[in-house]
């Protein structure tokens, strides 16, 4: 079969440029595969870039979350994408993902469990193992700080109360939320994740630190255990 040369955008019909189509009616109406596209702006000798974007995203689901937890080795196996084009479609997600986390930054008032899976998740979106971490609230429920308490495996992650209630004393912490990530993307919490929650609660009570919720970061999903009547 004869094949075409490399679909550049710069050879589509202008209403087809998505790069025009920003121009002439803002970078809203552009749909995922066509902001992609203009990053890698040019496709192979059988796709243009926005099918080739399009298909990559159906590979991911089209969940950009998923996108970005693609390794540049990940990318490069698409026929058309090198690892220079590789490298801008995660450092643009990388900026989306930092824009996110500035939003969240600028309002460190914990009111529900969405405020705390929003700052949460810009620290775990991205990560492929159990980590499991903290976050230590004054009185009036804003942000101390967030800590991570320990690192696991794909399948999990051992939380060591000793050292939660050791991080929430040294900062003055009031209250604390406790969060880990399931990597599988399945946030139904576990008999272990049970059974911790309930040990950390009674220990806060001994130390009048109270829980305010365990918090299960799925992908762009969560699990609260205070929403469930779990605490």
């Amino acid at each position: 079969m004869k094949q075409i040369p490399s679909q550049s955008i710069k050879n589509w019909a202008t209403e087809d440029r998505p790069r025009e189509k920003m121009i002439e009616k803002g970078r809203e109406v552009l749909s995922d595969a066509e902001l992609i596209a203009i990053l890698i702006s040019s496709g192979n000798s059988n796709e243009s870039a926005v099918d080739l974007s399009r298909r990559i995203l159906k590979d991911v689901s089209d969940n950009l979350i998923k996108l970005s937890q693609l390794s540049i080795n990940d990318l490069t196996k698409y026929n058309g994408i090198g690892v220079a084009k590789a490298i801008s479609i995660l450092a643009a997600l990388e900026l989306g993902r930092r824009r996110r986390f500035a939003e969240t930054a600028r309002q460190p008032l914990i009111r529900n469990s969405k405020d705390a899976f929003e700052y949460f998740y810009m620290r775990m979106a991205d990560i492929r193992h159990e980590q499991f971490w903290v976050l230590l609230l004054n009185p009036s429920n804003r942000v101390i700080k967030m800590a991570k308490i320990s690192d696991g495996g794909v399948n999990g992650t051992a939380a060591d109360p000793k050292l939660i209630f050791k991080t929430a004393l040294e900062n003055n912490a009031t209250s604390i939320m406790l969060c880990h990530n399931h990597p599988s993307g399945d946030v139904l919490p576990s008999d272990r994740d049970k059974a911790l929650t309930r040990n950390i609660i009674n220990g806060g009570k001994l130390l009048e630190i109270k829980i305010l919720d365990h918090i299960i970061v799925g992908i762009d999903n969560y699990f609260s255990f205070a929403d469930s009547g779990l605490i």
